[in-house]
């Protein structure tokens, strides 16, 4: 991480979420230089335990953090926990809101005790009708018809990543950023609620605004009403697939060329830019046959000599040999348990230099005695507010 650009530092987020959406708002704070405090269970986040897909979310989305665990379940873990918050610049958390009530550190009671504090929630819904729902990333997806629009008719696809999650946590840090800002005029804090269904909204409003200004719903992407003559994946003589595009008059031109298809840019019946697209069903398979003659990496340097927009068909694992995400600078290592792991830089540069330095991942606990003890709590205090003694910690 650049050692320059901490415009957090300084700043302390107490962080009290799992899974995705709440860890990735926590991370993104830390990335910018704030000191990140995650609060587990004593038995430690149950993302820690999962396994397959779920595997790399508790490491990637907590890394640099600090670990102390507190058991809100006990009058003295509410009392710690409060402390804690007495301290904070920034809560972020992700659970219901009856849960929170329950434990105390409702927005409401906490803005009445700290109104200098930050109430990052990051929920399924925002205020209204579904507020109270349970909801999952796969589940806005259907909602908002953005699964509709991934998959074929009949088989609504959720897209290959937890895109609403780690976008919803940029949203919460986003908003954050905001009320730090505001609360240097105004002095107060605020209660910043992010919804993972509105954020989907936001993802589908290209759709709904089309519906709106010409009245019909867009097919799903893979029945999609082409725009461009060529926006299509292929396949090389190895049968290696490539995505090729050609959007503009010139790039037509130029692939008509580079493909030996001369004769198409002077045929009558493919002159304007809406005579290419309606001709394709009889001209994507002429573009088929000639890429099907080379293979990806011949025409993949051909291509970016010439500015088209082409692309290998990919796997997630690939990027690791990729040579653009490899450069200095492109991946951040972190240690985890007895191990590390490679995950790719936040997506910008600031004066040239990206945010490489995600940080190591913390072990349950590891930082409740410097935490708490720093709170003026003993060790007994400390003791009980985390559910682990002297023995078994």
């Amino acid at each position: 991480m650049s050692a320059t650009f901490r415009p957090l530092e300084g700043i302390r987020v107490v962080e009290m979420s799992h899974m995705i959406m709440g860890p990735s708002c926590g991370m993104f704070l830390g990335y910018l230089g704030a000191e990140v405090i995650k609060v587990e269970p004593p038995q430690g986040d149950k993302t820690r335990t999962l396994t397959g897909m779920g595997r790399p979310m508790f490491p990637l989305f907590n890394r640099g953090k600090k670990s102390v665990t507190i058991d809100v379940r006990t009058e003295a873990g509410r009392q710690a926990l409060e402390r804690l918050l007495s301290t904070a610049d920034v809560f972020v958390e992700n659970f219901r809101d009856a849960s929170l009530v329950k434990a105390g550190v409702d927005a409401e009671t906490l803005r009445k005790k700290f109104p200098r504090l930050i109430f990052a929630a990051c929920k399924g819904f925002l205020s209204g009708p579904y507020q109270n729902r349970t909801a999952l990333d796969e589940v806005v997806q259907m909602m908002t018809g953005l699964a509709y629009m991934t998959g074929p008719t009949g088989m609504p696809l959720r897209v290959g990543s937890s895109a609403n999650d780690i976008m919803g946590g940029l949203f919460a840090a986003f908003s954050v950023l905001a009320a730090i800002l505001d609360r240097q005029s105004s002095g107060n804090g605020h209660e910043m609620r992010i919804g993972l269904f509105e954020n989907c909204l936001l993802l589908v409003a290209q759709h709904m605004v089309q519906f709106e200004l010409e009245g019909k719903n867009p097919p799903p992407m893979p029945e999609r009403e082409f725009s461009w003559p060529v926006y299509d994946i292929f396949a090389d003589k190895d049968g290696k697939q490539m995505f090729v595009g050609a959007v503009t008059e010139g790039q037509w031109a130029t692939i008509c060329r580079l493909l030996d298809l001369d004769h198409l840019l002077t045929d009558p019946r493919l002159q304007t830019r809406m005579d290419q697209i309606n001709a394709r069903s009889w001209t994507i398979p002429l573009v088929a046959e000639k890429i099907a003659q080379h293979s990806v990496q011949e025409l993949e340097t051909q291509f970016e000599a010439v500015g088209l927009p082409f692309s290998p068909i990919s796997k997630p694992c690939d990027m690791y040999d990729d040579p653009h995400v490899m450069r200095p600078g492109g991946i951040a290592v972190s240690s985890y348990e007895n191990t590390t792991f490679r995950a790719p830089a936040l997506p910008f540069e600031v004066d040239g230099t990206m945010l490489t330095g995600g940080g190591d991942v913390p072990t349950v606990g590891m930082d409740n005695a410097e935490v708490l003890g720093a709170l003026g709590l003993t060790i007994a205090e400390v003791e009980a507010a985390t559910g682990v003694s002297k023995e078994t910690a």
